[in-house]
């Protein structure tokens, strides 16, 4: 966004703006506030700009175990809780599994037990090739699309430790038998990438979405990503419906 443009969405004139930026004029707080929403600058950031300022940060960051949260963590179990049979997980800023569902158990058979350990991080999860790598059939592109997703948190963030996990993830070798390009030229996707995992139920197929809390006012929920995977097929759907049945009649045995 030019300077020109930021004033006329900021609505304050481009000879002000100007100023503020070679320190001629020092920003009010509530300048700098909604020049950091016009341009999406992560709450977080938004402290550190105000702190460079010489202002108090404003937005706390919490535990999501802290009281003040309790409404936040009740609707994020809920909407959790709600898409079972199939599975979803609270994601925190460097991909930190924070709560799940823990539906489909078998998506994770194999799995490296240090892969497992708390906190689980779901990109290493997903990427390592002791992880569920292995079984993807279509590695390639679920690979591009994560890193995709985490190179644009780390230009937005500048966050060491996403630049960190990027680098960690992006060196990962390839699991037996995939290349970068395997079977790409295969695939047509008219909606969206999907997860294609083998399990010992068969193929499975999954669509995921993101949900993110709309009017935060906390860090922590701020950065807080609901990720809900949805069958992308009918196999998908009546397969994991039959996974659940026969787990309800074993658990009453």
């Amino acid at each position: 966004m030019s300077q020109l443009e930021l004033a006329a969405e900021a609505e304050v004139s481009s000879r002000h703006l100007s100023f503020v930026e070679t320190g001629r004029s020092h920003p009010s707080r509530e300048m700098l506030l909604h020049l950091a929403e016009q341009l999406e600058i992560p709450m977080r950031e938004r402290n550190v700009l105000l702190v460079a300022a010489g202002y108090a940060p404003v937005f706390p960051e919490r535990s999501l175990n802290d009281p003040e949260l309790v409404a936040a963590r009740k609707a994020i179990d809920l909407v959790l809780e709600a898409q079972k049979p199939y599975p979803a997980f609270a994601l925190d800023r460097h991909w930190n599994i924070a709560a799940s569902n823990r539906a489909l158990p078998e998506m994770y058979v194999g799995v490296a037990p240090h892969l497992l350990a708390l906190p689980v991080n779901a990109m290493r999860l997903s990427l390592h090739p002791e992880g569920i790598a292995p079984r993807v059939a279509n590695f390639a592109e679920w690979r591009d699309h994560l890193l995709f997703r985490l190179r644009r948190q780390v230009e937005l963030t500048g966050d060491p430790a996403l630049a960190g996990l990027l680098a960690e993830v992006s060196g990962y070798p390839l699991p037996a038998g995939f290349s970068t390009a395997h079977a790409a030229a295969n695939e047509e996707y008219s909606v969206a990438v999907p997860l294609k995992i083998q399990t010992g139920a068969g193929l499975l197929s999954f669509f995921s979405t993101t949900t993110v809390f709309g009017t935060p006012v906390d860090v922590t929920l701020s950065e807080l990503a609901l990720e809900l995977f949805f069958p992308a097929d009918a196999q998908t759907a009546d397969a994991v419906r039959r996974i659940e049945a026969e787990r309800g009649v074993n658990s009453e045995d």
